[in-house]
């Protein structure tokens, strides 16, 4: 049987680790040649290698800073070049910098926005041009269920994220007459990622002064299903959203998270 991103030309940002690189590697899988472009050029090339080793589809590494315009239309000028085409793009990059909302220096709060949201802004720019003349693309940005709802403490990203959907549902409008979709994802908290595990129990087990296990439950208890989102839970939807069996969806932002967002 054919896979549903047959020979399909796809990029991801922030492909190097972690829910990019799970991203990247999923789509492989199913069929797709993946463009996997990070900050960390040693590690999406580590990342583009495992891929062609265990999937046999092609996999090239680029390095990008997705806040630098002329980096941008480089990556999407590179994969044209290196594939003719591109069909998908995942716009994974992203920052979390969480600081209270009066102590918060400005700096660091736009570093947070021109990497998520400008960034997003700046992918999807150079995308579109190459999709528009195609007439065919979809473009998924990987929001945050703090694109739905305020997060504590957390104000730029908060504020990135809910820009991002805005920004989402501006280019479905834009390119819906070009045959291409724009739609993204909301994950919910990745409770087994690196990110979790090697840092934020940690840090909040020592805040709270409870343990990593209690930090752990205490996130857990939040969601209705009663476990953390998966890297599978996510790229499922993201293979749902870069095929043609969600054809008819454009502009929307779907969350994966057990129950704990609905709206």
């Amino acid at each position: 049987m054919e896979k549903p991103l047959q020979d399909k030309v796809a990029m991801v940002t922030g492909g190097a680790q972690g829910l990019g690189a799970a991203i990247c590697q999923r789509l492989a899988r199913e069929g797709a040649h993946v463009v996997v472009a990070d900050l960390n050029l040693e590690g999406a090339q580590e990342t583009a290698a495992g891929i062609a080793e265990q999937t046999g589809r092609q996999a090239i590494a680029v390095g990008v800073d997705v806040t630098d315009e002329a980096q941008v239309e480089a990556m999407v000028q590179r994969a044209v070049d290196e594939f003719g085409r591109l069909d998908i793009l995942v716009s994974n990059a992203g920052i979390l910098i969480a600081e209270a909302v009066d102590e918060f220096p400005a700096a660091r709060w736009r570093a947070v926005i021109d990497v998520n949201l400008v960034g997003y802004f700046l992918c999807a720019k150079h995308a579109a041009r190459v999709m528009k003349e195609q007439r065919s693309g979809a473009i998924i940005q990987i929001n945050s269920k703090s694109g739905k709802k305020g997060s504590y403490k957390n104000s730029a990203y908060a504020a990135s994220k809910f820009g991002g959907i805005g920004l989402t549902q501006s280019i479905a409008l834009e390119l819906a007459e070009y045959g291409v979709r724009a739609n993204a994802i909301c994950p919910g908290n990745l409770l087994d990622s690196p990110l979790w595990v090697d840092s934020l129990y940690a840090q909040y087990a020592k805040k709270w002064g409870i343990t990593e296990a209690e930090v752990r439950q205490k996130y857990v208890d939040q969601v209705p299903m009663k476990r953390g989102c998966t890297y599978e839970d996510v790229t499922n939807v993201v293979v749902f959203l870069a095929s043609d069996q969600s054809g008819y969806m454009t502009g929307q932002a779907i969350n994966v998270t057990g129950g704990q967002e609905m709206r």
